[in-house]
């Protein structure tokens, strides 16, 4: 992988972590994607970390595609995503919840992979915190299934955007275990997408990990303006 440091962060027990660099997010929003699947996000504050291992996401790929949110240019919403990769892109959704996506591709030429789903592996309790706050939480797999869900209980919302993810001392650092083993990965069309974007045929860019129990379940969309 290209632009890797070694920031040995420590917050899980048995492997030293790579932390990407700009240029490796600096690439196809489909490679990227993909490579994020079975990462790890942490999210560290005052009251204690939360650490999640990505298993699912969703590319979007700007000009090139419809349910973008930069389909149609630059606006004040989405100025983030035409920026340098390695940034998160914070967004409210419907005017009832955040979604978090990560900045990639080179610098103003706007993508970025929505984080859709992914599985506590630390700080689970201060995560089933924030989500009984905000809700019903049935069990564990519960706690990041879905992207509001994952930036309830990592606490982001619309002042995180623009948070720099490359930074391994930062409050939110995106890192990989030095000998991660990933298994198989399966791909479909995307949630929530309605019109030409949400066209399983056209546009099967939701990606996720085989048989993870924490991945979203796809259910179609009825019809509404594209994300």
């Amino acid at each position: 992988m290209a632009d890797l440091t070694d920031a040995r962060a420590g917050h899980e027990p048995t492997s030293p972590w790579l932390v990407p660099g700009r240029a490796w997010y600096a690439r196809s929003v489909h490679e990227v994607a993909r490579d994020l699947l079975g990462a790890y996000l942490t999210r560290r504050s005052p009251e204690g970390d939360v650490t999640l291992r990505i298993t699912e996401v969703e590319a979007y790929d700007g000009p090139n595609d419809p349910g973008s949110h930069a389909f149609r240019g630059r606006t004040s919403r989405n100025a983030t995503m035409f920026g340098e990769p390695g940034r998160l892109y914070v967004y409210r959704h419907l005017g009832l919840h955040h979604c978090a996506n990560v900045v990639c591709g080179p610098a103003g030429v706007p993508s970025g992979v929505l984080l859709r789903a992914g599985e506590i592996t630390s700080g689970r309790e201060l995560a089933r915190v924030r989500r009984l706050a905000s809700g019903v939480v049935d069990n564990d797999r519960q706690i990041a299934r879905g992207p509001a869900r994952l930036t309830v209980a990592l606490a982001l919302d619309l002042t995180w955007n623009g948070t720099d993810v490359t930074d391994a001392e930062g409050p939110l650092v995106l890192h990989q275990p030095v000998d991660r083993v990933r298994g198989p990965v399966a791909s479909g069309p995307r949630v929530g997408v309605s019109g030409e974007g949400g066209r399983a045929d056209l546009f099967p860019w939701r990606s996720w990990l085989v048989d993870e129990p924490t991945v979203s379940a796809y259910r179609p969309v009825s019809p509404r303006r594209p994300r």
